[in-house]
């Protein structure tokens, strides 16, 4: 019953909003939503650690453990965005009457997001990740500018290409097990099927998803519309599509990875190493030459799915811990990177780089927010990012794959200069002149603080629990 409840709480709040059409109520309900929400993704994370499975209608709707750290991650960032947004949004051009549309998409968004890990029908997940795509597009565009509108448009055209080629890959794996004597259409009916399938067919089935989801999650080549999209979207909005949407969507291509275990003969760990590789070497360069601090993080975001993805191909227990544990530290880290990106937004009115000068200085809270969040995003010590990517290595090292190890640490050790290259000139550079004082929104403020503080947190503690379900998630990686 929890399952439902979760999935009505955004509903309910979308229709107070489109009702009501006030910005305080839309904002009040919206927070009040996802508040419920988190309190509901940790009791089903409780009780796929008590019981394996939560079910709530048997081959549709259900949360093993990997689903419910997704349901976890998103629940925990939409609250912060939610939070972060009242303050945020009053501040924006555009003024309070639009915000009940801002709210409307934003629930109608995060309702979407929870569907997919929910949901166990290959199809249906399909038709919940293109609703992402709808509802997220509105918010990319809300600031009704020229390049928001365009970016925007980008961005669904890029995404329903992809989602064309991943129908086409779900509708051969379909196809492969009617060829294996049929079964359940599900993500575990499909692993049961799996050894009688023609490894052809999954082979091909998995080559269409990774493409048709990758454009979505952003990996290289298809990744052209994530900077646009990300840098023209309210910060709020990046912090969940950068922090979370891309890890949801990456989520239904690491679910095929127990079905091209359980098929005799087939092997893809190669692509799926050489894609990630891919993403994170093209993004490494990309974030030396970059100009806007919110396309900095976009392209840190294509970098980080390649990470996962590397991780992900790895193919051993200590590998799919690693990919689990580099999708929390990425979620966490990232969205406080776009609240930080947010308030330097707020406090210089610029996205460029190069106009952003002594930040420390004019607001000590936007720039010790921004240094946190590039440090952490990075991969410096004793951040948990750094522990993750450090735990790809040593799983990689372990299975002997030197080459993919070592191009992967150059490509982040590239990747860590360019952006510390950028935040320590944004943070401590000289100003051209003396520049008013700045005071945050209390709510981004507070949204700031506790961000920053599970970001440090998490690179010096994992609370048991949550190593845990960690580790059962990686465990439902390998079938």
């Amino acid at each position: 019953m929890n399952l439902f409840v979760m999935l009505a709480f955004p509903l309910l709040a979308a229709l107070l909003c489109w009702r009501a059409r006030t910005p305080g109520i839309a904002s009040g309900a919206t927070l009040a939503s996802c508040i419920a929400v988190l309190v509901l993704a940790i009791d089903t994370a409780f009780a796929a650690l008590r019981g394996g499975t939560v079910v709530g209608v048997e081959i549709a709707v259900a949360a093993d453990a990997l689903s419910a750290l997704m349901l976890l991650l998103i629940a925990v960032v939409a609250t912060g965005a939610a939070f972060f947004s009242r303050g945020y949004m009053q501040r924006m051009r555009e003024g309070p009457a639009r915000l009940w549309f801002y709210y409307l998409n934003f629930n109608l968004f995060v309702f979407s997001m929870l569907a997919v890990p929910l949901l166990v029908e290959p199809t249906l997940v399909w038709i919940f990740v293109e609703l992402t795509t709808l509802c997220s597009a509105m918010l990319v565009g809300y600031e009704n500018t020229r390049e928001a509108l365009e970016a925007a448009w980008k961005y669904v055209a890029l995404s329903l290409m992809g989602a064309a080629i991943g129908l086409l890959g779900f509708l051969v794996l379909f196809a492969a097990m009617q060829a294996a004597g049929g079964g359940t259409y599900t993500w575990e009916g499909l692993v049961q099927a799996a050894p009688r399938m023609p490894p052809a067919l999954i082979e091909t089935a998995f080559l269409l998803v990774l493409v048709g989801f990758g454009t979505k999650v952003g990996l290289v080549p298809l990744h052209t519309w994530l900077p646009d999209a990300h840098s023209q979207a309210p910060s709020p909005v990046c912090a969940v599509l950068s922090g979370v949407e891309t890890t949801v969507i990456l989520y239904v291509i690491l679910r095929m990875l127990p079905v091209l275990d359980a098929v005799p003969g087939v092997d893809l760990q190669l692509w799926t190493v050489s894609f990630g590789l891919l993403s994170v070497g093209v993004a490494a360069f990309l974030l030396i030459q970059v100009r806007d601090y919110k396309r900095m993080f976009a392209y840190s975001t294509v970098e980080h799915m390649g990470i996962i993805l590397v991780a992900a191909g790895l193919g051993s227990a200590a590998a799919n811990y690693s990919t689990v544990y580099q999708a929390l530290t990425h979620t966490l880290t990232k969205s406080f990177c776009f609240y930080a990106a947010g308030a330097a937004l707020l406090a210089t009115g610029s996205r460029d780089i190069l106009a952003q000068r002594g930040l420390i200085r004019r607001s000590p809270a936007t720039g010790a927010s921004l240094l946190i969040g590039g440090l952490a995003i990075a991969g410096a010590p004793p951040f948990a990012v750094f522990l993750s990517e450090f735990s790809i290595f040593r799983a990689g090292l372990a299975e002997g794959r030197y080459i993919a190890i070592g191009l992967l640490v150059l490509f982040i050790a590239i990747g860590f200069f360019a952006v510390m290259r950028h935040v320590n000139r944004m943070v401590f550079g000289a100003a051209a002149g003396a520049a008013e004082p700045f005071r945050l929104p209390a709510s981004c403020a507070a949204v700031l603080v506790v961000a920053a503080a599970l970001v440090i947190v998490s690179g010096l503690y994992l609370p048991p629990p949550l190593h845990e379900l960690l580790q059962r998630a990686a465990a439902r990686m390998a079938g």
